[in-house]
């Protein structure tokens, strides 16, 4: 595995463990970083072994503060990664379910990162907020998009255009955080999640995954409805597609080969 300056990274069987690590700057990111979380989740997508993502921030103070204004405001800002914010704010072809496991504070872009995680586990002292236009900015890693595809669009406008910070259980209570758990739990609980989706054919999940998002940016129900995605496609065609049934009938554990 490469060494990595931003990020730690561990492979626990299917599952990989990133965890941001800027602690000194509350896990901020800048182009540098970016850039790395691109090539590390590049490599990520490419592992047929490897199925479900985590990521979280280094320290309890901080799942990630966004964008490091320092750097920003000394001129060192470099060019921007092709999939986004972390690697992942503009990256729309990876079918491999992502956790974020939010512990403390999750602003501007560490809140899009999340927001681009397909499902949230926070600690009870995670805080979400897109306070951009507070410096002048807009949330535009994703924030302003995803946000009121998340949640009601009143309430999505409440935040984004106050910046105010959103406690995890006013987050969950919205619909963009999935659970909230005791403070120092949260990478546990999304280990938690992740052991549940491994229980399922990852060929059904992927597919599973890229229908709901794909589906939801068609014209009507009726025409997704009626739409067979790539992902479902080659969930049709293969051999866990039959091994899911047969197990049932046998009343045993699938034995999942994302073949």
């Amino acid at each position: 595995m490469a060494d990595y300056k931003f990020c730690k990274v561990e492979d626990e069987g299917r599952v990989r463990v990133v965890t941001i690590n800027r602690p000194e700057v509350l896990n901020a990111l800048h182009s540098e970083a970016h850039h790395e979380f691109e090539a590390m989740w590049d490599e990520f997508a490419a592992r047929d072994d490897l199925w479900i993502g985590i990521i979280t921030g280094a320290g309890d103070r901080a799942f990630s503060a966004g964008n490091d204004l320092k750097v920003q405001a000394a001129g060192q800002r470099g060019p921007a990664a092709r999939t986004g914010f972390a690697g992942i704010t503009h990256r729309f072809d990876l079918n491999k379910p992502l956790i974020a496991a939010v512990n403390g504070v999750a602003m501007g872009g560490g809140f899009e990162i999340a927001l681009a995680c397909d499902i949230i586990i926070a600690a009870e002292n995670a805080i979400f907020a897109l306070p951009e236009p507070r410096v002048g900015l807009i949330a535009g890693a994703g924030g302003v998009h995803r946000l009121p595809r998340a949640i009601p669009q009143k309430q999505a406008l409440g935040m984004i255009l106050t910046g105010r910070r959103v406690p995890a259980s006013e987050g969950k209570e919205l619909g963009f955080v999935n659970e909230v758990v005791p403070v120092g739990q949260a990478l546990a609980g999304a280990k938690r999640w992740a052991e549940l989706i491994l229980e399922c054919s990852p060929k059904a999940v992927r597919a599973s995954k890229q229908a709901v998002y794909s589906g939801m940016m068609e014209p009507t129900l009726e025409k997704a409805l009626r739409t067979v995605y790539p992902a479902q496609q080659e969930n049709i065609e293969s051999q866990d597609y039959i091994e899911g049934p047969k197990a049932f009938a046998e009343k045993r554990k699938p034995n999942w080969q994302n073949k």
